[in-house]
């Protein structure tokens, strides 16, 4: 269990090099990699590790605090007796990686020992999926990919596997590779729903929009209860939109308003795009 009460250790160190830190880093783009913060009211960085747990998500280890002085050296409040993790939110809060040339300095390891016990599991394709599908909901895509196609090379049948990297593929605009995988993917499974999503999205983003709207069809037959229909309304009107085919918007604009719709802002985009059509 861990201790509340934090007891911090002031230590002094000298450094050669001055401290050039560069705060252009997001959370999510720091997996396994020291980093400080802005510097607070006092002049000191927080600093810590930042990792990710399959529970919890981003989590930032915290180590302490530094703070640079005058005569080159560094003021560091280290806690012991503690053990504090927060965790992040994929935000766009930024934070600087810290350089190696100060690890000495900062009394850290490139690796701390404790990270390995999160690390057990790295050769599965259970793992390398999971972390493929958190960076595609944090729209690290192309990141997602590469953990994606590691678990596709260590189990190609993993379940939910395709309609991901299906998901990765749409993000980084390669519609037709997102297609080829989920034209097999609509044969195999057609009551799946996200896959039905992603492969509307997919042709809308094609000339084959009759294929879309096919699909939209075939879907309220064999889909019950498909939470993503606005959606796929929304993508459908949307091409008509940029088309400049106000009949054909008009008529996916009516079937959008059809389904039960939690997301408001597909409704905000919708009134907009009506407008300037109309």
């Amino acid at each position: 269990m861990n201790r509340i009460i934090i007891f911090f250790t002031v230590l002094s160190f000298s450094v050669q090099a001055q401290v050039n830190l560069n705060f252009d880093k997001r959370f999510v783009e720091c997996e396994d990699k020291w980093v400080a913060f802005k510097v607070d009211e006092d002049g000191s960085h927080q600093y810590g590790f930042i990792y990710i747990d399959d529970q919890a998500g981003l989590t930032l280890n915290s180590e302490g605090t530094f703070k640079p002085k005058n005569d080159g050296s560094f003021e560091i409040s280290k806690m012991e007796g503690a053990n504090i993790k927060v965790r992040l939110e994929p935000n766009n809060v930024k934070v600087a990686i810290i350089p190696e040339k100060l690890f000495k300095d900062l009394q850290i390891k490139k690796i701390p020992e404790w990270l390995k016990l999160y690390k057990t599991d790295i050769n599965t394709a259970k793992r390398q999926y999971k972390w493929g599908f958190m960076y595609n909901g944090w729209n690290e895509c192309e990141k997602a990919l590469s953990f994606l196609l590691k678990a596709k090379d260590l189990d190609p049948e993993f379940e939910g596997l395709a309609v991901e990297i299906a998901f990765s593929y749409n993000c980084l605009e390669d519609y037709y590779k997102a297609i080829e995988i989920l034209e097999y993917e609509i044969k195999t499974n057609p009551s799946n729903a996200y896959v039905n999503k992603e492969y509307i999205f997919s042709v809308t983003k094609t000339d084959n929009i009759e294929k879309a709207t096919t699909q939209f069809y075939n879907s309220i037959k064999t889909i019950k209860k498909d939470p993503y229909q606005a959606e796929n309304c929304f993508n459908i009107m949307q091409f008509y939109y940029i088309q400049k085919d106000k009949d054909n918007f008009n008529k996916w604009y009516t079937e959008l308003k059809k389904w039960p719709n939690e997301n408001k802002q597909i409704d905000q985009y919708a009134e907009l795009m009506k407008k300037d059509l109309n």
